[in-house]
């Protein structure tokens, strides 16, 4: 087995280190990840400024770039052999519901699959405890299920493992995303010279979280695994808008 690791808090990061040390034995494990945290950079691609790509140690690559950056990099030029999967995590912080449309961390899995591999991303639902090594083991036990039984290329699985010790965890399930209620408003502040700044406020709280949802599956202690596809067509609206656009002429 050839595993591409990346994430989108940083080579340095904790949670992408622990990932990596429990899948070390499954084979060919190469760490290419941003030089640092790109929490929130969703697809983006850099495609104006020069990549550069820097060796830490045997295996571990970090780029000056985004998660997408680093994958589509490792796969399209920097490794010799093509890997056989790409695993993306563990993240400091949960990905669900409305969060993988900015999740760098899901972006990274989604590359991946542009590229026609199968692809995990997995985050921690931090709530303080930190249980880094409960994620990494999910996901090594969900990857041996994969080799055991293999998937389509085109599946990326979102991951999110609630933050308890592994024998706290109430099982597993397939979910789908949930969405969450309108952000929080941006928080104002001043810089030295007086002048406005921003930051963007927290994520709203799970407004569809009922049972079936990511959501769900957390606040019940569960891991929640949900199926991503790439195509964004609204599928059911098109006849209608078909028709609405008919009658505009």
């Amino acid at each position: 087995m050839r595993i591409l690791v990346s994430n989108d808090d940083g080579y340095l990061a904790r949670g992408l280190r622990t990932l990596a040390e429990k899948l070390d034995d499954l084979g060919d494990i190469t760490i290419v990840a941003p030089e640092r945290n790109q929490s929130g950079a969703s697809n983006s691609l850099t495609l104006e400024t020069p990549l550069r790509v820097e060796q830490a140690q045997p295996g571990i690559h970090y780029v000056n770039g985004t998660p997408s950056d680093c994958v589509h990099i490792a796969v399209t030029g920097l490794l010799e052999q093509e890997p056989d999967m790409v695993v993306s995590g563990v993240n400091h912080g949960a990905n669900l519901g409305d969060d993988v449309l900015y999740s760098g961390t899901v972006a990274a899995a989604m590359e991946g699959r542009f590229l026609g591999l199968p692809a995990v991303a997995v985050s921690l639902v931090l709530e303080g405890r930190q249980h880094f090594d409960t994620a990494a083991t999910v996901a090594r036990r969900l990857i041996d299920h994969m080799v055991a039984h293999p998937l389509p290329a085109d599946t990326i699985f979102n991951v999110n493992v609630p933050d308890l010790p592994l024998g706290e965890i109430r099982g597993y399930e397939i979910t789908r995303l949930g969405f969450r209620h309108k952000a929080e408003p941006v928080i104002k502040a001043e810089d030295p010279k007086g002048r406005p700044i921003y930051w963007i406020g927290p994520s709203g709280e799970g407004q569809d979280a009922g049972p079936g949802t990511d959501f769900y599956a957390i606040a019940n202690g569960r891991v929640s695994i949900t199926p991503l596809k790439i195509d964004l067509t609204d599928h059911k609206a098109l006849p209608s808008v078909t028709d609405w656009l008919a009658a505009m002429s």
